[in-house]
C-alpha cells in the first residue's frame, strides 16, 4: 500500500472543478453584455465603465445569500431555482436606489463537487441573469470536505448596478400622506424557511414530497416558489421620478425593512387586510401557533417589494401597472412618527384576516 497522500484522496478533485467551470464558462458567456471585456477563468472579471446616458453615475453594490431554502433546493434535487432566487434578491437590494445592475458574480462553496449540481445553480442565476440586464462575469468555487457535507452547497452573490445622481433613491423625498403600494410576493422568497422547515417537518412530521392542498401543492414545490424581480414593472416609474422610496422585503419582513427608507419624523401605517394571504402563511400561522408580530418580521406575508409615492403621483403609477398587468395593492399611508412601522389590524383583528 503506498503512503503516497494527494489532493483527490483528502477530498478535493481538480478535474472536476475543470470539468464544472468548462460549462459554466459556455453558460456565462450567455449572459455578457457589451460592455464585458473577459472571460470567466480570469483573476478578475473586466466590465467597462461606460454609462451612455448617465451625467453623474453612482455604483450601487450588494452582496446576499439564500440562506436555508438550500436545503429545500438540496432534498428536493432542484437546484436551478434557487441560483435564480440569489441574482433576483441581488437585484432588488440595489433597485430600491434607483440602480440597473451592470454585473453579478457569485461563490459557490461545497463538500464535495458534483459539477451537474453546481452548472444548474449556475444556469439559474444566468437565466435571471440574462432576464435583468446583468451580465455573470466571474466568481469562485470552493471545495471544501470535512466542512460542508458530500451534498451540501452553499451560494452567496454579489452584484454592482449603476444609477444616475438625479434618480437615486434615498428616501429623503418621503413625506406625510405618501401612499404606500405592495407588490406582491411569489412566496416565502428567500426568508423565513429555518421556522416554515421546523413546523411542516420537525413539528408536524411531513415531508418535502408531503401534498397538501391548504397550501396550493406539494410542500418542496411550494416552499421553492421563485424570488421575484421588480425590476421591470418598477424601473419606468423610477426613470420617470414617480417613486420617493421603494423597500425590498427580505428578512426582517415589513416590520424591519420598510424603515431603512423612512426619515426618523415618519412612520408607515400599514393597513392589515388589505391584501390577501397566500395560503402557506396562513399554514404557517395557524398550524405553527406564532404570534403576529413574530409572523410579521419573519415572513413577507405576501409582499415582496413596498413602493412609497407622492399622492400626486398614485395615478401615473396605476395606470403603469394595470397597462403591464402588475398586480398591486394599497396597503398604508405615511404618518407623522418616530421612523418605524406601526399596523391597523382588521376590525376583526389579525386572526380573522390570516386564519
Amino acid at each position: 500500500m503506498s503512503d503516497k497522500s494527494n489532493y483527490r484522496e483528502s477530498g478535493v478533485n481538480i478535474d472536476a472543478q475543470a470539468e464544472a467551470l468548462r460549462e459554466v464558462r459556455r453558460i456565462a458567456r450567455g449572459t455578457f453584455t457589451q460592455n464585458v471585456i473577459s472571460e470567466i477563468g480570469m483573476f478578475g472579471g473586466l466590465f467597462r465603465a461606460s454609462f451612455d446616458g448617465i451625467e453623474k453615475p453612482i455604483l450601487v453594490s450588494s452582496t446576499d445569500g439564500v440562506g436555508t431554502k438550500l436545503r429545500v433546493a438540496q432534498a428536493m434535487k432542484v437546484h436551478d431555482t434557487v441560483g435564480y432566487d440569489l441574482v433576483c434578491h441581488c437585484v432588488n437590494d440595489i433597485l430600491v436606489q434607483g440602480a440597473r445592475p451592470l454585473f453579478f458574480l457569485d461563490y459557490y462553496a461545497t463538500g464535495k463537487l458534483r459539477p451537474p449540481v453546481m452548472t444548474d445553480v449556475v444556469r439559474g442565476m444566468a437565466r435571471a441573469c440574462s432576464e435583468n440586464g446583468c451580465a455573470l462575469i466571474g466568481g469562485e468555487t470552493a471545495e471544501m470536505p470535512g466542512f460542508y457535507g458530500d451534498d451540501d452547497y452553499d451560494i452567496a452573490g454579489f452584484i454592482v448596478g449603476v444609477v444616475d445622481e438625479s434618480k437615486l433613491i434615498d428616501g429623503k423625498k418621503v413625506r406625510e400622506g405618501d401612499v404606500l403600494i405592495a407588490l406582491p410576493s411569489a412566496g416565502l422568497h428567500t426568508n423565513g424557511y429555518s421556522l416554515a422547515r421546523r413546523i411542516f417537518f420537525d413539528k408536524l412530521g411531513h415531508d418535502y414530497q408531503t401534498i397538501l392542498p391548504e397550501i396550493g401543492g406539494k410542500i418542496g414545490e411550494v416552499l421553492l416558489a421563485p424570488h421575484l424581480s421588480y425590476q421591470k414593472p418598477l424601473m419606468t416609474l423610477i426613470e420617470a421620478g414617480d417613486i420617493h422610496a421603494l423597500a425590498h422585503i427580505t428578512g426582517g419582513g415589513l416590520t424591519d425593512n420598510v424603515p431603512r427608507v423612512l426619515p426618523d419624523s415618519l412612520d408607515a401605517l400599514v393597513k392589515l387586510g388589505s391584501w390577501p394571504v397566500l395560503p402557506v402563511f396562513k399554514f404557517l400561522y395557524n398550524e405553527g401557533h406564532i404570534e403576529r408580530d413574530e409572523m410579521l418580521r419573519v415572513f413577507n406575508m405576501g409582499i415582496g417589494m413596498v413602493v412609497i409615492a407622492a399622492p400626486d403621483r398614485v395615478d401615473s403609477v396605476v395606470k403603469h401597472f394595470t397597462q403591464i398587468s402588475q398586480e398591486f395593492y394599497f396597503v398604508g399611508n405615511v404618518v407623522k412618527g418616530s421612523g418605524v412601522v406601526r399596523y391597523d389590524a382588521p376590525p376583526a383583528g389579525f386572526a380573522s384576516w390570516i386564519e
